[in-house]
């Protein structure tokens, strides 16, 4: 018996330790991401290729919308907040003020937000104008953009999403969002209810587009515009945007390791492949 728990007390100083020195290891490199629903399949994609190209690193990310992630960047809670709207100067400020150091900006994908219709509408093209009447309320019978005279339902984001304050800036011109639109708490949930609703309009990142039919949008000359990567890249399209990662100058180096990756070739090989398109 005393020779066995003398072995048992060498084994535990032995083991002990190394199980320790392990963990160490693990959350030096470990890295958080939280925020854009828009980004959240293609933040999976980069932290699955990157583990796979980087044994012994950990990236654990999630969604929950642009303001949700910038909110923890801001109380320390996350290294990488992912956003598909520009963080706010005071947002920085903020951040800053409460000890993360100053915050990083990096673009690292393109976007163009889409309008989604069902499948078999037959409306083709929408001009801004006419997005924002049915956005505000002004505009509600598919009649009154060339379709049927049906009544439109719409489909909107949350308001912590960035994709929708994108939209209130860009399309609505600061307006109010009709109240009967239903808020839904991703794209994929929105995607999701236009396939099912064949009087329904919603709207989001061109990536989530399964099954739905994707409306050109006139430019500024009236030209019908469909979002490509060559109207997107070239901000042809009127709805084209960048989408962010914003790091604090003080997160750990793991978190600057992956940025350097994503902006990198490697990186960027990857964006395609979820639907948006590289920033390089």
């Amino acid at each position: 018996m005393h020779v066995a728990r003398r072995w048992a007390a060498i084994l535990f100083v032995l083991v002990v330790p190394f199980v320790a020195g392990c963990g160490g290891r693990d959350r030096a490199q470990s890295v958080s991401i939280k925020g854009s629903d828009t980004m959240v399949i293609l933040g999976q994609k980069w932290s699955d290729e990157y583990m796979k190209a980087h044994p012994g690193a950990v990236v654990a990310i999630t969604g929950g919308g642009s303001g949700t992630g910038i909110a923890q960047l801001i109380n320390g809670t996350t290294d990488i907040a992912q956003s598909s709207r520009p963080m706010k100067d005071a947002e920085k400020q903020k951040a800053q003020e409460q000890g993360g150091g100053a915050v990083e900006e990096h673009a690292v994908a393109r976007d163009g937000v889409t309008v989604y219709v069902h499948a078999a509408n037959p409306v083709a093209t929408i001009s801004m104008e006419q997005l924002k009447g049915v956005y505000t309320g002004t505009i509600t019978s598919w009649k009154d953009l060339g379709g049927p005279d049906r009544p439109i339902i719409v489909y909107s984001r949350e308001n912590n999403s960035g994709t929708y304050v994108f939209f209130k800036e860009h399309v609505l011109g600061g307006a109010d969002f009709v109240e009967r639109a239903q808020t839904l708490p991703g794209t994929a949930a929105v995607v999701n209810a236009v396939t099912q609703d064949v009087n329904g309009i919603g709207y989001g990142g061109i990536a989530y587009s399964g099954g739905i039919k994707r409306l050109g949008v006139l430019g500024a000359d009236g030209t019908p515009v469909e979002p490509t990567e060559e109207t997107i890249r070239s901000g042809a399209y009127p709805l084209s945007r960048p989408l962010y990662w914003y790091v604090s100058a003080k997160a750990p180096p793991a978190a600057h390791a992956l940025l350097a990756w994503v902006l990198s070739p490697a990186g960027q090989a990857h964006v395609t492949e979820v639907g948006y398109f590289p920033i390089r």
